[in-house]
């Protein structure tokens, strides 16, 4: 397991940012010639792109690495269902991590809420946690929780600051904590902030911000302290135009904006304007019962994960939806409660030696 340090406080220099993400897809798009622009569509509607998904998927507990554009998926230019065993490019579960044992995941790692890709310090991390109460900041692809904690509430969103420190929001809680996770692996000194309905965090490293969704407001939070003893303080406060808040995530295409999924609407905010603003495909993208929403940083394709009456979990899908153009890629067997792009990694996709990490398709051989 990673020492604390790999999460501490170093180089003020370095900002986990959208442009990090970015830098990373631009310069394997320039390498392999896809460009950021519109591009023509493959079978079912998805852009041909470097970008993989990364899935919270509550029938499996398990976090799910997929990649859209798998040929295995069509065949003779029609659609294959296709189990997640067969098409996960690997996966990760808190029971299989045998450093977890004292926060007993088989109770706290149920319902994957959040799943989310970010690169801090030349490193690549995968942040999750799920509705029962684990949190956790794994090293992508090693494994092996650098930092967890579970806390209650039903947590629905989880996110890492340039310090190291972890933010988490509970939803049924009604705050957003901001934990030292910097100073060690199972720091849990936090600062607390109430915000009815939680259900959303962004670090925006262009306004060095913490956005975070609730039920009614979109608050901008600023962060102070030192990394061992964090600050919270509301600097901004949006008044959303429909209730219900969900998802917050970065206009990948636009780093001035945010998406925000509300119970019927899903939106962009601009953060210099201080409005939500109208945007390319909005009359596709701007559903009901969105809970999840995000551009893809090298085609701009946009992702929307929404409920499906045929899912045993009411509040789940087997189905990622795509627009512009629009499309679909179904995992069966899955209930998908949120899928994220993630950027693929420089040097390809590989399994990691820890079984924590082992792919669906190495476990059952195929």
């Amino acid at each position: 397991m990673p020492s604390s340090s790999a999460l501490s406080a170093r180089a003020a220099t370095t900002t986990t940012s959208r442009r990090a993400v970015l830098g990373l897809a631009a310069a394997a798009a320039g390498t392999l010639g896809v460009g950021a622009g519109p591009a023509a569509a493959s079978g079912g509607g998805v852009v041909p792109t470097l970008s993989l998904l990364l899935a919270a998927d509550q029938a499996s507990d398990r976090v799910l690495l997929l990649d859209p554009n798998d040929p295995s998926w069509w065949q003779g230019g029609a659609a294959q269902r296709r189990a997640a065993a067969r098409v996960a490019l690997w996966s990760w579960s808190a029971l299989d991590d045998t450093g977890l044992g004292a926060l007993d995941p088989a109770r706290s790692w149920q319902l994957v809420s959040d799943a989310k890709y970010r690169f801090l310090r030349g490193r690549q991390w995968v942040l999750c946690c799920a509705s029962e109460g684990l949190a956790a900041v794994l090293p992508y692809p090693a494994g092996g929780a650098a930092w967890a904690t579970t806390a209650d509430g039903n947590l629905h969103a989880i996110e890492l600051l340039p310090d190291g420190n972890v933010a988490i929001a509970a939803s049924e809680g009604g705050y957003i904590r901001l934990y030292a996770a910097s100073q060690g692996p199972r720091a849990t000194r936090n600062v607390q902030l109430d915000l009815v309905g939680a259900h959303g965090l962004y670090w925006d490293a262009v306004h060095h911000l913490l956005w975070a969704l609730g039920s009614e407001r979109l608050v901008g939070l600023a962060v102070g302290g030192t990394p061992a003893a964090p600050q919270l303080s509301v600097v901004r406060v949006v008044h959303l135009p429909d209730p219900g808040g969900h998802d917050l995530t970065p206009v990948a295409q636009d780093h001035d904006r945010l998406w925000v999924a509300t119970g019927r609407r899903v939106f962009q905010y601009s953060v210099s304007e201080d409005a939500f603003v109208g945007y390319a495909g909005q009359r596709e993208i701007d559903l009901r019962g969105v809970k999840s929403v995000g551009d893809d940083p090298v085609t701009g394709q946009v992702l929307t994960v929404v409920p499906s009456t045929d899912n045993p979990c009411p509040w789940c899908t087997s189905t990622v939806s795509f627009h512009r153009p629009d499309g679909s890629r179904r995992i069966e067997g899955t209930s998908l409660y949120r899928a994220r792009w993630m950027p693929r990694p420089p040097g390809g996709v590989r399994s990691a030696p820890d079984a924590t990490w082992s792919s669906p398709r190495d476990r059952t051989g195929r």
